[in-house]
């Protein structure tokens, strides 16, 4: 909790709004993405698909791949509660939703679906995208898929994996075919050692456009360490670091930049 709080008091310290951006691609996608106000009839669909959540009081076993939880004590854990406290925010998945409309990306992977709250904000972000979702645990990953039949989010293809057995799994199809992602949401495992193990062997999917967004980079110290490592590759032009998630862009055309933006 400590190392939360010292984290966030030096972002804000740091970070800046839109007035003191001078690239126009970051510019632009403040004004137009992170920043946009509008209300949206999407939001009302996730707001559902939330409700849902919170109202379903059943408890499943949970397989727990990751760095753990800070929340839960035991595996046996209530939906509800997972949807209330481990899911991802309101506000950030109206933001992923916009992110991923302003975007359009056509090929879009997310390695940690839990029950699916940011992963219907990425098919509803573009209909027309195939959103590959991998979660770890066969038990969350079945409520997720009651949840996108319920919500038609038919543009979602859900897949019960251990992340690294599929990741290399893509390194193995790279040999004899081209795999590109557009978007790429990681929140699957909090621990330095796997975030960058999957930041190395996805970055042979990347394309010019790739946006890739990185959950809880201050989450600990190792995660921290994680993003200085990501942000300093030579392959990473522009980053922005919103507190809760980093922004990675591989654009060839662009200045090494580093942002640290409120959202």
């Amino acid at each position: 909790m400590l190392h939360t709080i010292k984290s966030y008091l030096k972002f804000l310290w740091n970070s800046k709004n839109e007035h003191a951006v001078h690239s126009p691609f970051v510019f632009h996608l403040l004004t137009k993405c992170f920043y946009d106000r509008k209300p949206k009839p999407e939001y009302l669909i996730l707001k559902k698909y939330r409700k849902s959540l919170l109202e379903n009081k059943n408890f499943i076993e949970v397989t727990d791949f990751g760095a753990g939880s800070k929340v839960f004590k035991s595996n046996s854990r209530q939906i509800s509660k997972i949807a209330s406290t481990a899911g991802i925010s309101p506000k950030r998945a109206e933001l992923l939703f916009r992110v991923t409309n302003y975007f359009q990306p056509k090929n879009v992977l997310e390695i940690g679906t839990s029950l699916g709250l940011a992963t219907a904000a990425l098919a509803l972000g573009n209909p027309k995208a195939k959103v590959i979702t991998l979660e770890g645990c066969p038990n969350t990953a079945n409520v997720a898929q009651n949840q996108f039949t319920e919500f038609d989010c038919s543009n979602v293809n859900s897949i019960v994996t251990e992340f690294e057995n599929y990741l290399r799994d893509i390194q193995l199809r790279l040999k004899t075919e081209t795999e590109n992602f557009d978007l790429i949401y990681f929140d699957g495992n909090h621990s330095k050692k796997a975030t960058l193990e999957y930041f190395e062997l996805l970055l042979p999917t990347i394309n010019n456009d790739s946006v890739w967004i990185f959950d809880d980079i201050h989450w600990s110290e190792e995660m921290e360490e994680a993003w200085g490592i990501i942000q300093n590759h030579p392959k990473v032009k522009v980053t922005i670091d919103t507190f809760q998630w980093g922004f990675v862009f591989f654009r060839y055309e662009q200045e090494k930049e580093h942002f640290v933006i409120r959202v």
